[in-house]
Protein backbone atom coordinates (compact mmCIF):
# COMPACT_ATOMS: atom_id res chain seq x y z
CA UNK A 1 0.00 0.00 0.00
CA UNK A 2 1.47 3.62 -1.04
CA UNK A 3 0.98 6.54 0.49
CA UNK A 4 -1.56 7.44 -1.87
CA UNK A 5 -3.59 4.93 -0.35
CA UNK A 6 -3.12 5.55 3.00
CA UNK A 7 -5.82 7.44 4.77
CA UNK A 8 -3.81 8.66 7.20
CA UNK A 9 -1.92 10.57 4.00
CA UNK A 10 -4.61 12.69 3.79
CA UNK A 11 -5.28 14.44 7.61
CA UNK A 12 -3.88 17.63 8.49
CA UNK A 13 -3.58 20.13 10.96
CA UNK A 14 -6.31 22.77 10.94
CA UNK A 15 -6.60 25.79 13.51
CA UNK A 16 -10.40 26.40 14.30
CA UNK A 17 -10.57 29.87 14.05
CA UNK A 18 -9.89 29.25 9.74
CA UNK A 19 -13.39 27.05 10.29
CA UNK A 20 -15.79 29.54 8.73
CA UNK A 21 -19.02 29.81 11.13
CA UNK A 22 -20.85 32.60 8.56
CA UNK A 23 -20.67 32.92 5.04
CA UNK A 24 -18.96 35.97 3.62
CA UNK A 25 -20.76 39.35 4.43
CA UNK A 26 -21.54 39.65 0.60
CA UNK A 27 -21.77 36.65 -1.72
CA UNK A 28 -19.19 36.43 -4.37
CA UNK A 29 -16.03 38.39 -2.65
CA UNK A 30 -14.32 35.26 -1.51
CA UNK A 31 -10.70 34.87 -1.76
CA UNK A 32 -9.87 32.41 -4.12
CA UNK A 33 -6.10 30.61 -4.40
CA UNK A 34 -5.37 30.15 -7.96
CA UNK A 35 -3.17 26.94 -8.99
CA UNK A 36 -2.28 24.96 -11.70
CA UNK A 37 -3.47 21.01 -11.93
CA UNK A 38 0.03 20.60 -13.37
CA UNK A 39 2.42 22.94 -12.89
CA UNK A 40 3.47 22.97 -9.30
CA UNK A 41 5.19 26.16 -9.18
CA UNK A 42 2.24 27.95 -9.90
CA UNK A 43 0.18 29.53 -6.93
CA UNK A 44 -1.50 32.70 -6.65
CA UNK A 45 -3.96 34.79 -4.61
CA UNK A 46 -7.31 36.23 -5.61
CA UNK A 47 -10.93 36.77 -5.48
CA UNK A 48 -14.21 34.77 -6.74
CA UNK A 49 -14.68 38.25 -9.11
CA UNK A 50 -11.55 37.50 -10.94
CA UNK A 51 -12.73 34.41 -13.02
CA UNK A 52 -13.50 36.74 -16.20
CA UNK A 53 -10.12 37.14 -16.62
CA UNK A 54 -8.49 33.45 -15.45
CA UNK A 55 -10.64 31.42 -16.98
CA UNK A 56 -8.78 29.47 -19.82
CA UNK A 57 -10.48 30.74 -23.54
CA UNK A 58 -13.74 29.28 -24.50
CA UNK A 59 -14.31 27.72 -21.37
CA UNK A 60 -17.58 25.83 -20.62
CA UNK A 61 -18.78 25.94 -16.76
CA UNK A 62 -20.92 23.25 -15.59
CA UNK A 63 -22.58 23.93 -12.41
CA UNK A 64 -24.97 21.39 -9.83
CA UNK A 65 -28.45 23.10 -9.76
CA UNK A 66 -30.09 20.47 -7.32
CA UNK A 67 -31.42 22.79 -4.18
CA UNK A 68 -30.97 22.26 -0.65
CA UNK A 69 -34.13 20.96 1.44
CA UNK A 70 -34.69 21.98 5.05
CA UNK A 71 -34.26 18.17 5.59
CA UNK A 72 -33.37 18.39 8.86
CA UNK A 73 -36.85 17.56 10.78
CA UNK A 74 -36.98 18.17 15.11
CA UNK A 75 -39.83 15.76 16.32
CA UNK A 76 -41.46 14.07 19.23
CA UNK A 77 -42.69 10.33 19.45
CA UNK A 78 -45.73 9.68 21.30
CA UNK A 79 -44.66 9.51 24.45
CA UNK A 80 -42.80 13.14 24.38
CA UNK A 81 -39.32 12.53 23.73
CA UNK A 82 -37.66 14.26 21.29
CA UNK A 83 -36.11 12.74 17.92
CA UNK A 84 -34.09 14.13 15.23
CA UNK A 85 -34.67 13.28 11.45
CA UNK A 86 -32.57 13.65 7.67
CA UNK A 87 -34.17 13.18 5.04
CA UNK A 88 -31.68 11.37 2.45
CA UNK A 89 -34.19 10.23 0.00
CA UNK A 90 -33.89 12.96 -2.85
CA UNK A 91 -37.48 14.48 -3.06
CA UNK A 92 -38.42 13.87 -6.28
CA UNK A 93 -37.81 10.42 -6.22
CA UNK A 94 -39.69 10.43 -3.21
CA UNK A 95 -42.66 11.86 -4.83
CA UNK A 96 -42.44 9.87 -8.07
CA UNK A 97 -42.93 6.71 -5.43
CA UNK A 98 -45.75 8.31 -3.07
CA UNK A 99 -49.47 6.29 -2.57
CA UNK A 100 -52.56 7.22 -1.19
CA UNK A 101 -52.97 6.83 2.05
CA UNK A 102 -56.42 7.36 3.45
CA UNK A 103 -56.72 11.68 3.43
CA UNK A 104 -53.02 11.80 2.33
CA UNK A 105 -49.98 9.75 1.29
CA UNK A 106 -47.16 7.80 1.75
CA UNK A 107 -43.85 6.92 0.47
CA UNK A 108 -40.77 4.84 1.43
CA UNK A 109 -37.65 6.81 2.13
CA UNK A 110 -34.06 6.67 4.09
CA UNK A 111 -33.13 8.82 6.50
CA UNK A 112 -30.78 9.21 9.86
CA UNK A 113 -32.30 9.40 12.71
CA UNK A 114 -30.93 9.90 16.36
CA UNK A 115 -33.45 10.06 19.40
CA UNK A 116 -32.70 10.27 23.21
CA UNK A 117 -33.80 6.52 23.81
CA UNK A 118 -33.35 3.34 20.98
CA UNK A 119 -35.24 4.09 17.95
CA UNK A 120 -36.38 0.53 16.71
CA UNK A 121 -38.31 -0.83 13.96
CA UNK A 122 -42.03 -0.20 14.25
CA UNK A 123 -41.29 2.92 16.52
CA UNK A 124 -43.33 6.33 15.06
CA UNK A 125 -42.64 9.73 15.06
CA UNK A 126 -44.56 12.88 14.80
CA UNK A 127 -42.93 16.20 12.96
CA UNK A 128 -44.90 19.31 13.58
CA UNK A 129 -48.70 18.31 12.70
CA UNK A 130 -49.01 16.71 9.50
CA UNK A 131 -45.33 14.51 9.01
CA UNK A 132 -45.57 11.17 10.23
CA UNK A 133 -42.48 8.75 10.01
CA UNK A 134 -42.83 4.68 10.58
CA UNK A 135 -39.12 3.03 11.05
CA UNK A 136 -39.29 -0.60 9.35
CA UNK A 137 -35.69 -1.13 9.07
CA UNK A 138 -32.32 0.02 10.97
CA UNK A 139 -29.14 0.48 9.45
CA UNK A 140 -25.42 1.51 10.70
CA UNK A 141 -24.40 5.02 11.79
CA UNK A 142 -28.16 6.04 12.21
CA UNK A 143 -29.40 4.99 9.05
CA UNK A 144 -33.25 4.61 9.00
CA UNK A 145 -35.61 2.70 6.63
CA UNK A 146 -38.54 4.56 6.91
CA UNK A 147 -42.25 5.06 5.94
CA UNK A 148 -43.65 8.50 5.61
CA UNK A 149 -47.01 9.90 5.76
CA UNK A 150 -48.61 13.11 5.06
CA UNK A 151 -50.94 15.42 4.25
CA UNK A 152 -51.04 18.58 1.65
CA UNK A 153 -47.95 19.73 -0.63
CA UNK A 154 -44.78 17.18 1.48
CA UNK A 155 -42.38 20.28 0.02
CA UNK A 156 -44.34 23.22 2.01
CA UNK A 157 -44.43 20.75 4.77
CA UNK A 158 -40.87 20.58 4.82
CA UNK A 159 -40.08 24.51 4.39
CA UNK A 160 -42.64 25.15 7.30
CA UNK A 161 -41.41 22.82 9.79
CA UNK A 162 -37.47 21.51 8.50
CA UNK A 163 -34.32 23.22 9.30
CA UNK A 164 -31.72 23.50 7.18
CA UNK A 165 -29.10 20.97 7.81
CA UNK A 166 -25.56 22.76 7.98
CA UNK A 167 -22.45 20.45 8.56
CA UNK A 168 -21.15 20.36 12.66
CA UNK A 169 -18.08 22.38 11.96
CA UNK A 170 -20.91 25.19 11.78
CA UNK A 171 -21.24 25.35 15.44
CA UNK A 172 -24.75 27.30 15.74
CA UNK A 173 -28.12 26.84 14.92
CA UNK A 174 -29.79 27.47 11.35
CA UNK A 175 -31.04 30.68 10.82
CA UNK A 176 -32.80 32.62 8.33
CA UNK A 177 -30.32 33.85 6.85
CA UNK A 178 -29.15 30.52 6.35
CA UNK A 179 -32.08 29.76 3.95
CA UNK A 180 -30.89 31.89 1.30
CA UNK A 181 -26.93 31.87 1.99
CA UNK A 182 -26.53 28.08 1.80
CA UNK A 183 -28.35 28.10 -1.41
CA UNK A 184 -26.72 28.50 -5.04
CA UNK A 185 -28.57 31.60 -6.74
CA UNK A 186 -29.40 29.60 -9.85
CA UNK A 187 -30.82 26.34 -7.86
CA UNK A 188 -33.74 24.68 -9.56
CA UNK A 189 -37.04 24.74 -6.95
CA UNK A 190 -37.78 21.89 -9.45
CA UNK A 191 -34.72 20.00 -8.02
CA UNK A 192 -35.42 20.52 -4.71
CA UNK A 193 -33.93 17.63 -2.08
CA UNK A 194 -30.46 18.41 -1.08
CA UNK A 195 -29.26 18.10 2.53
CA UNK A 196 -26.25 19.79 1.75
CA UNK A 197 -25.37 22.77 -0.56
CA UNK A 198 -23.23 21.76 -3.61
CA UNK A 199 -20.65 24.98 -1.72
CA UNK A 200 -18.26 26.01 -4.43
CA UNK A 201 -20.97 27.24 -6.15
CA UNK A 202 -22.11 29.51 -3.86
CA UNK A 203 -19.40 32.09 -4.31
CA UNK A 204 -21.06 32.75 -7.74
CA UNK A 205 -23.65 36.03 -7.93
CA UNK A 206 -26.16 37.12 -10.68
CA UNK A 207 -23.87 38.99 -11.65
CA UNK A 208 -20.74 37.19 -11.94
CA UNK A 209 -22.29 35.01 -14.32
CA UNK A 210 -24.03 37.23 -16.46
CA UNK A 211 -19.72 38.58 -16.91
CA UNK A 212 -18.93 35.27 -17.47
CA UNK A 213 -21.64 34.93 -20.37
CA UNK A 214 -20.75 38.26 -21.75
CA UNK A 215 -17.31 37.70 -21.95
CA UNK A 216 -17.83 34.48 -23.97
CA UNK A 217 -17.78 31.53 -22.02
CA UNK A 218 -20.37 28.89 -21.95
CA UNK A 219 -22.65 27.96 -19.15
CA UNK A 220 -24.69 24.53 -18.39
CA UNK A 221 -26.35 22.31 -15.35
CA UNK A 222 -26.04 18.68 -14.59
CA UNK A 223 -27.77 17.60 -10.81
CA UNK A 224 -26.70 15.74 -7.97
CA UNK A 225 -28.70 15.28 -5.36
CA UNK A 226 -25.94 15.84 -2.71
CA UNK A 227 -26.70 12.85 0.51
CA UNK A 228 -24.54 10.07 2.06
CA UNK A 229 -22.63 9.52 -0.71
CA UNK A 230 -20.95 12.87 -0.45
CA UNK A 231 -20.05 13.50 2.89
CA UNK A 232 -20.06 9.74 5.16
CA UNK A 233 -16.93 9.90 6.50
CA UNK A 234 -13.74 7.64 5.17
CA UNK A 235 -13.52 4.89 7.60
CA UNK A 236 -10.67 2.55 5.85
CA UNK A 237 -7.42 2.88 6.19
CA UNK A 238 -6.60 1.71 2.95
CA UNK A 239 -8.75 4.16 1.13
CA UNK A 240 -9.33 1.57 -2.08
CA UNK A 241 -11.97 -0.39 0.32
CA UNK A 242 -14.25 2.70 1.00
CA UNK A 243 -17.73 2.68 -0.54
CA UNK A 244 -19.43 5.41 -1.59
CA UNK A 245 -23.49 5.31 -0.76
CA UNK A 246 -25.11 5.84 -4.26
CA UNK A 247 -26.40 9.13 -4.90
CA UNK A 248 -29.12 10.56 -7.91
CA UNK A 249 -27.55 12.35 -10.92
CA UNK A 250 -29.31 13.66 -14.13
CA UNK A 251 -27.36 15.27 -17.17
CA UNK A 252 -30.21 16.65 -19.31
CA UNK A 253 -30.04 16.57 -23.10
CA UNK A 254 -28.90 20.09 -23.91
CA UNK A 255 -25.72 19.79 -21.15
CA UNK A 256 -24.50 16.76 -22.67
CA UNK A 257 -24.59 18.48 -26.26
CA UNK A 258 -23.04 21.20 -24.75
CA UNK A 259 -20.22 18.99 -23.25
CA UNK A 260 -20.01 16.95 -25.92
CA UNK A 261 -19.34 19.83 -28.33
CA UNK A 262 -16.57 21.86 -26.37
CA UNK A 263 -14.80 18.25 -26.12
CA UNK A 264 -14.93 17.56 -29.70
CA UNK A 265 -13.64 21.56 -30.09
CA UNK A 266 -11.04 20.73 -27.51
CA UNK A 267 -12.36 23.48 -24.84
CA UNK A 268 -11.43 23.34 -21.08
CA UNK A 269 -14.52 22.10 -19.36
CA UNK A 270 -14.24 23.30 -15.83
CA UNK A 271 -16.34 22.29 -13.03
CA UNK A 272 -18.37 23.61 -10.22
CA UNK A 273 -17.52 21.53 -7.51
CA UNK A 274 -17.06 18.26 -6.66
CA UNK A 275 -20.42 16.85 -6.92
CA UNK A 276 -20.45 18.43 -11.10
CA UNK A 277 -17.31 16.47 -11.12
CA UNK A 278 -18.86 13.12 -9.85
CA UNK A 279 -21.86 13.55 -11.79
CA UNK A 280 -19.74 13.94 -15.32
CA UNK A 281 -17.03 11.48 -14.65
CA UNK A 282 -19.36 8.76 -12.98
CA UNK A 283 -21.73 9.47 -16.42
CA UNK A 284 -18.76 9.04 -18.54
CA UNK A 285 -17.39 5.77 -16.95
CA UNK A 286 -20.66 4.14 -16.97
CA UNK A 287 -21.66 4.97 -20.43
CA UNK A 288 -18.42 5.41 -22.12
CA UNK A 289 -18.72 9.20 -22.37
CA UNK A 290 -21.14 12.17 -21.88
CA UNK A 291 -24.81 11.74 -22.74
CA UNK A 292 -28.39 12.68 -21.48
CA UNK A 293 -28.71 10.78 -17.99
CA UNK A 294 -30.99 10.07 -15.07
CA UNK A 295 -29.64 7.47 -12.38
CA UNK A 296 -27.30 7.09 -9.93
CA UNK A 297 -23.85 6.76 -9.28
CA UNK A 298 -21.21 5.35 -6.59
CA UNK A 299 -18.04 6.89 -8.53
CA UNK A 300 -15.26 7.39 -5.72
CA UNK A 301 -12.55 9.30 -7.16
CA UNK A 302 -9.11 8.92 -5.24
CA UNK A 303 -5.45 8.91 -6.47
CA UNK A 304 -5.30 6.37 -9.48
CA UNK A 305 -8.41 7.37 -11.00
CA UNK A 306 -8.59 8.59 -14.32
CA UNK A 307 -10.53 11.92 -15.59
CA UNK A 308 -12.20 11.42 -19.29
CA UNK A 309 -14.19 14.66 -19.14
CA UNK A 310 -12.77 17.48 -16.61
CA UNK A 311 -10.34 19.80 -17.18
CA UNK A 312 -10.33 22.52 -14.54
CA UNK A 313 -12.38 22.83 -11.01
CA UNK A 314 -13.47 25.05 -8.84
CA UNK A 315 -13.61 23.60 -5.33
CA UNK A 316 -14.13 24.88 -1.51
CA UNK A 317 -11.03 23.79 1.32
CA UNK A 318 -12.42 20.30 2.00
CA UNK A 319 -12.55 18.22 5.70
CA UNK A 320 -9.16 16.22 6.32
CA UNK A 321 -9.70 12.79 5.68
CA UNK A 322 -12.78 13.29 3.40
CA UNK A 323 -13.54 11.54 0.20
CA UNK A 324 -13.66 15.00 -1.15
CA UNK A 325 -10.01 15.82 -0.16
CA UNK A 326 -9.18 12.30 -2.33
CA UNK A 327 -11.31 13.87 -5.07
CA UNK A 328 -9.43 17.12 -5.38
CA UNK A 329 -5.61 14.95 -4.74
CA UNK A 330 -6.57 12.40 -7.59
CA UNK A 331 -7.28 15.60 -10.08
CA UNK A 332 -4.56 17.45 -9.29
CA UNK A 333 -2.19 15.31 -7.16
CA UNK A 334 -2.18 14.45 -3.45
CA UNK A 335 1.20 15.82 -2.89
CA UNK A 336 0.59 19.21 -4.85
CA UNK A 337 -2.99 19.70 -3.09
CA UNK A 338 -1.97 19.30 0.21
CA UNK A 339 1.00 21.91 -0.43
CA UNK A 340 -1.79 24.32 -1.77
CA UNK A 341 -3.53 23.69 1.90
CA UNK A 342 -0.45 24.68 3.19
CA UNK A 343 -0.29 27.70 1.47
CA UNK A 344 -4.04 28.88 2.14
CA UNK A 345 -3.62 28.04 5.93
CA UNK A 346 -0.69 30.32 6.05
CA UNK A 347 -2.55 32.79 4.74
CA UNK A 348 -5.53 32.30 6.74
CA UNK A 349 -8.12 31.05 3.95
CA UNK A 350 -11.27 30.00 5.66
CA UNK A 351 -12.14 26.74 5.30
CA UNK A 352 -15.37 24.00 4.07
CA UNK A 353 -19.05 25.16 3.13
CA UNK A 354 -18.94 29.33 3.87
CA UNK A 355 -15.09 29.85 3.26
CA UNK A 356 -12.89 30.58 0.79
CA UNK A 357 -12.14 28.48 -2.75
CA UNK A 358 -9.27 26.98 -4.53
CA UNK A 359 -9.22 27.18 -9.06
CA UNK A 360 -7.45 24.35 -10.41
CA UNK A 361 -6.49 25.06 -13.97
CA UNK A 362 -5.87 23.01 -16.42
CA UNK A 363 -3.05 24.02 -18.02
CA UNK A 364 0.61 22.35 -17.69
CA UNK A 365 2.25 25.74 -18.12
CA UNK A 366 0.37 28.52 -17.18
CA UNK A 367 0.05 30.97 -19.48
CA UNK A 368 2.38 34.44 -18.59
CA UNK A 369 -1.27 36.24 -19.24
CA UNK A 370 -2.20 34.37 -16.34
CA UNK A 371 0.59 35.11 -14.26
CA UNK A 372 0.61 38.79 -15.00
CA UNK A 373 -2.36 39.36 -14.10
CA UNK A 374 -1.80 37.91 -11.07
CA UNK A 375 1.55 39.48 -10.06
CA UNK A 376 0.07 42.36 -8.87
CA UNK A 377 -0.96 44.05 -5.35
CA UNK A 378 -4.11 43.50 -4.71
CA UNK A 379 -5.46 46.57 -2.40
CA UNK A 380 -9.23 46.76 -3.83
CA UNK A 381 -11.92 45.13 -5.91
CA UNK A 382 -10.84 45.42 -9.28
CA UNK A 383 -7.28 45.37 -8.82
CA UNK A 384 -4.49 42.77 -9.94
CA UNK A 385 -4.68 39.65 -6.93
CA UNK A 386 -1.76 40.01 -4.32
CA UNK A 387 1.51 37.88 -4.84
CA UNK A 388 1.43 35.01 -3.45
CA UNK A 389 4.10 35.17 -0.38
CA UNK A 390 6.76 32.26 0.94
CA UNK A 391 5.65 30.63 4.35
CA UNK A 392 7.80 27.90 6.22
CA UNK A 393 5.21 27.23 8.23
CA UNK A 394 4.97 23.22 7.15
CA UNK A 395 2.97 20.63 8.43
CA UNK A 396 4.32 19.56 11.68
CA UNK A 397 6.29 15.55 11.18
CA UNK A 398 4.61 14.68 14.58
CA UNK A 399 1.15 12.96 14.64
CA UNK A 400 -1.84 15.78 14.42
CA UNK A 401 -4.87 15.68 15.73
CA UNK A 402 -7.93 17.50 13.79
CA UNK A 403 -10.79 17.71 16.39
CA UNK A 404 -14.63 18.90 15.57
CA UNK A 405 -17.04 18.96 17.94
CA UNK A 406 -20.66 18.19 16.87
CA UNK A 407 -23.12 20.50 18.16
CA UNK A 408 -26.07 18.57 18.87
CA UNK A 409 -29.34 20.85 20.28
CA UNK A 410 -31.84 18.37 20.80
CA UNK A 411 -33.25 17.94 24.54
CA UNK A 412 -32.31 18.23 27.71
CA UNK A 413 -28.80 16.32 28.31
CA UNK A 414 -28.08 15.56 25.19
CA UNK A 415 -24.36 14.86 24.91
CA UNK A 416 -21.75 15.61 21.91
CA UNK A 417 -19.61 14.12 19.54
CA UNK A 418 -16.18 14.15 18.92
CA UNK A 419 -13.99 13.18 16.30
CA UNK A 420 -10.02 12.50 16.88
CA UNK A 421 -8.17 12.18 13.63
CA UNK A 422 -4.29 11.27 13.49
CA UNK A 423 -1.88 10.43 11.02
CA UNK A 424 -2.34 6.71 12.79
CA UNK A 425 -5.41 6.40 13.43
CA UNK A 426 -8.85 7.71 13.31
CA UNK A 427 -10.95 7.66 16.76
CA UNK A 428 -14.34 8.31 17.89
CA UNK A 429 -15.62 9.08 21.25
CA UNK A 430 -19.07 9.14 22.06
CA UNK A 431 -22.17 9.72 24.60
CA UNK A 432 -25.96 9.18 23.12
CA UNK A 433 -24.78 6.95 20.46
CA UNK A 434 -24.87 9.88 17.87
CA UNK A 435 -23.77 8.69 14.29
CA UNK A 436 -21.33 10.27 13.09
CA UNK A 437 -21.98 10.55 9.90
CA UNK A 438 -25.55 12.02 10.94
CA UNK A 439 -24.72 15.61 9.12
CA UNK A 440 -22.97 16.27 6.13
CA UNK A 441 -19.42 17.48 5.45
CA UNK A 442 -20.50 19.46 2.29
CA UNK A 443 -17.34 20.99 1.37
CA UNK A 444 -17.81 20.88 -2.19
Amino acid sequence: MNDDDRLESYIFPLPSELIAQEPPKERGTSRMLVASRKDTSFIRHAHVYDLPDLLPKGALLVANNSKVLPARLLGRRKTGGAVEFLLLTPLPLLLQSQKKEGDGFCAHAQGLMRANSRVKVGDTFTFGDAIHIRVTQAGSFGLRDVVISWQGDLLHLFEAVGHIPLPPYIKRPDTADDALRYQTVYADPERTGSVAAPTAGLHFTRELKETLLARGFQWTYVTLYVGQGTFSPVRCDDIRDHTMHTEHIEIPEESAALIKQAKQESRPIIAIGTTTVRTLEGVAKAKGSIVPFSGSTDLFLHPGSDFAVVDGMLTNFHLPGSSLLMLVSAFAGREHILKLYEQAIGEKYRFFSYGDCMLLLPWRSVPNAVRRKTAGDRSSKGANCARAQEHSTGFPKFACIFFAELPWHIGKGWGKSHFLLSPRKRIRTKKDGVPEDFYPEAAL
